[in-house]
């Protein structure tokens, strides 16, 4: 806040409204904060992101939500959107969050060119492989599943599988 700013320049003997100008501020809010330079609902804010940050204290694994019945239930009340918006400001999140799925990017471009053009009928037996590898999470770590498959002219195709 650069109004404190304004009244060090007002002690050293440059005018409001010279500084107001400078600083692009408006004086009217500069002498409505000069008369009470905290609010009382900077005062109400603070206290409920202590009693948010409290209870957070005693249980880490709560959310906003949980937090803020704990902070109802110590006499602060406020609604869960209030308290959703004070633990994002004031960055109390819960140690217990869910993973969220994906890395949340849009897919890059095709690793390689399409030889198929998406027609995956073939002349003769034998003469056009597909493959697919997936990758699986496992407790023991990655499991990547390969399969194969040849393409005929009747449609008819024949599939070899490996996990490994």
């Amino acid at each position: 806040m650069t109004y404190p700013l304004v009244s060090e320049l007002a002690d050293a003997g440059i005018p409001v409204t010279v500084s107001c100008r400078v600083l692009k501020l408006a004086r009217q809010p500069y002498y409505r904060w000069r008369n009470d330079p905290v609010r009382d609902a900077d005062v109400l804010r603070a206290y409920r992101i202590n009693a948010l940050h409290d209870a957070h204290h005693e249980d880490p694994t709560f959310g906003y939500r949980y937090l803020a019945d704990e902070a109802r239930r110590a006499g602060w009340r406020m609604s869960r959107r209030t308290a959703w918006k004070l633990c994002s400001q004031a960055g109390i999140l819960s140690s217990a969050q869910r993973r969220r799925r994906g890395k949340g990017k849009k897919a890059g471009p095709p690793v390689f060119d399409d030889h198929v053009q998406r027609v995956f009928r073939a002349d003769a037996p034998n003469r056009l492989w597909l493959t697919d590898i997936t990758e699986h999470w496992t407790s023991e770590g990655k499991l990547y599943a390969a399969r194969s498959r040849t393409c005929s002219p009747t449609g008819s195709s024949g599939t070899r599988s490996q996990i490994g």
